[in-house]
């Protein structure tokens, strides 16, 4: 019985060991550029270059797709994802009216074509096509990671979405009656993410004729995504790919104790933010902590993993205006708990006493059967 124990549990440290050395290999990121312009008539316009790692794109396609209810639309807003767009946004806009004009812009230039099921603002980015809530959510992403309070606007009985803004005055660029949405007292502005039209499509504040009559859901984001794995880059000039590795050291270690994540940025630049992401036994990814990179671009990192279970564990980097962000590949960790370390020992300490009862059965057998000494006559 001892002896089965531990071959048990001999097998059982193999398999998480070599659970725990499998990772994905790091793909080719997808490259869009957009067309911005400084103002809705304005006469300059900016290119803006966004790179989306595969492997976030991976992250997003495997999420659920499933929508039970309308007020689960808003799982589908990615702020933490999309927030390099929005910092970018605010580089070249000095006002609220004309940040939300330019995260319109943005949409305006995907393809149409209706979509089934939702999907997430990557997803539909990296495909260049979508429809209405699929522009939608990455409107209200965009414009949330940028700091506007931002909501949802579903027209059930018309199969429609767009979202509603609320900004800090009333829209002055507009170019019919100002149509917005009041929800506990505060006013959101109409913004129609569909239209095809950049440099004269929707602005804020404007509602399409067919909606002008009818009410709409209205959807907050309180459920929105908080953190994901990694991020977008943005830049107003064209990027150099990067690449990120990981190393997680031990891949098998006691509850409370210390576990080394360390890797390599390339380029090998000094003072890089690296943030790096956790899913704890499943869970949702977190932020687990940030290390900034050496001049060889390496970093190290020591986490405490209080919670036993399977982790995986990731390095991501936004980037920069010279390269894009990348994501490493994943890293698995098991973290043992107290008391299995203890079975464990219990049960490798039973196993030597069962082996030492054997032999010592055995060697007390040999010297029962030993043949008397002859005897004289």
């Amino acid at each position: 019985m001892n002896s089965k124990l531990a071959k048990i549990t001999l097998i059982l440290a193999i398999t998480l060991i070599l659970f725990s050395a499998v990772s994905p290999s790091r793909a080719q990121d997808r490259t869009l550029s957009y067309q911005l312009l400084s103002k809705p008539e304005g006469n300059i316009t900016y290119e803006l270059n966004v790179a989306i790692p595969e492997n976030l794109q991976e992250y997003y396609a495997e999420k659920s797709h499933r929508l039970a209810s309308s007020s689960e639309f808003s799982t589908f807003v990615t702020p933490y994802a999309l927030q390099p767009i929005a910092d970018r946004l605010w580089e070249i806009y000095d006002n609220e009216e004309d940040f939300t004009n330019g995260a319109l812009m943005i949409v305006h230039q995907i393809t149409y074509v209706e979509t089934t099921p939702a999907k997430y603002p990557v997803e539909t980015m990296a495909n260049n096509q979508g429809d209405c809530d699929l522009f939608s959510f990455i409107t209200a992403s965009i414009i949330k990671a940028g700091g506007l309070d931002v909501v949802l606007l579903y027209y059930e009985e018309q199969s429609h979405m767009n979202i509603g803004v609320s900004l800090s005055s009333a829209p002055e660029d507009n170019r019919d009656s100002v149509y917005y949405v009041t929800r506990d007292g505060k006013r959101y502005y109409v913004a129609e993410c569909t239209g095809g039209n950049w440099e004269d499509g929707w602005r804020v504040g404007e509602c399409p004729p067919d909606l002008k009559q009818v009410s709409a859901e209205v959807i907050p984001l309180e459920d929105a995504e908080q953190v994901a794995p990694g991020q977008v880059s943005a830049s107003f000039t064209a990027m150099n790919p990067s690449t990120l590795s990981l190393e997680v050291s031990p891949i098998i270690s006691l509850q409370n104790s210390p576990i080394v994540i360390g890797g390599q940025l390339a380029p090998q630049t000094l003072n890089e933010n690296v943030t790096l992401y956790a899913k704890i036994n499943g869970a949702a990814w977190t932020v687990i902590g940030t290390v900034t990179t050496e001049s060889n671009g390496d970093f190290e990192y020591v986490w405490i993993a209080e919670t036993a279970g399977s982790h995986s564990i990731r390095a991501g980097w936004s980037g920069n205006t010279l390269y894009t962000g990348a994501m490493s590949g994943e890293k698995n960790a098991t973290v043992l708990p107290l008391f299995l370390t203890a079975l464990i020992g219990v049960a490798i300490i039973a196993a030597i006493i069962g082996v030492v009862a054997v032999l010592m059965a055995k060697h007390g057998q040999s010297q029962s059967f030993e043949p008397p000494e002859p005897q004289p006559w």
